[in-house]
């Protein structure tokens, strides 16, 4: 099984809105605890031994909640800023900024605002062959999300990024789609691809773009995501975030 899973929680949260001025998201209050607190006791139940988690914005207080939650959970803080410093942006960067924690060991990559669940954690944890794996679900609204390209054999071909309906996908069959909610396995082999992605259109150094190019050379697989998916990135999913987890 593989040990270590990073957690991707290192950037601002705009759409968030005034819950997350002075405070991450990620530390926002759900049923009395924050909400990183929820979804670490999940990774904890699936058995994992070593957290990493990457922060930058708010430094500060997530160095606060390590603290607190010490005893609880096995925490690695990796300053991504320290690291790559701020002026390069994008999803690639925390990722490549654990290089040297995760050296030659496979491992899981979060997103940090997300609710993910204990067995489908397990599964894809338990993956240890020599692919990289990108977690696929059905969604209503593809053309929010990243929609996954894959043949037969299950091998990806491409993440079409913010799709178009009616060129990258047919609206009235939505949800024969898989769009990408942000959970991977990967294998050192990403290190090398990170580091030779360019710019994105906008700016940014982007994980799909690193992903696109191991997929490539068939080295990434699809694993579907069986159980929930529960995003945590504006001011309405808090009520259904407590809402959820109290059942």
């Amino acid at each position: 099984m593989i040990k270590k899973i990073v957690v991707l929680a290192a950037g601002r949260a705009t759409r968030m809105k005034e819950l997350a001025e002075k405070n991450p998201k990620h530390l926002i209050k759900i049923n009395n605890e924050p909400f990183l607190y929820y979804f670490f006791k999940n990774i904890k139940k699936a058995g994992f031994a070593e957290i990493i988690l990457v922060v930058g914005n708010f430094k500060e207080q997530m160095i606060e909640f390590a603290k607190k939650y010490e005893a609880e959970f096995n925490l690695t803080l990796i300053d991504q800023f320290k690291i790559i410093g701020t002026k390069k942006y994008g999803t690639a960067c925390p990722v490549e900024a654990v290089e040297n924690v995760v050296g030659k060991d496979n491992f899981i990559v979060v997103n940090g605002d997300d609710l993910f669940s204990v067995d489908d954690l397990k599964k894809i944890a338990n993956i240890e062959d020599k692919f990289c794996y990108l977690a696929g679900i059905h969604n209503p609204e593809p053309e929010h999300y990243g929609i996954l390209e894959y043949d037969e054999n299950n091998f990806l071909k491409r993440v079409i990024e913010k799709p178009v309906p009616g060129i990258d996908f047919n609206q009235s069959r939505a949800m024969e789609y898989l769009i990408s909610p942000g959970v991977y396995k990967f294998t050192p082999e990403i290190f090398k691809a990170v580091k030779r992605i360019k710019k994105s259109a906008r700016g940014e150094y982007e994980l799909t773009d690193a992903v696109n190019l191991l997929a490539q050379d068939k080295k990434v697989k699809i694993f579907p995501i069986q159980d929930y998916w529960q995003t945590f990135t504006s001011p309405d999913d808090v009520a259904k975030m407590e809402k959820f987890l109290l059942k």
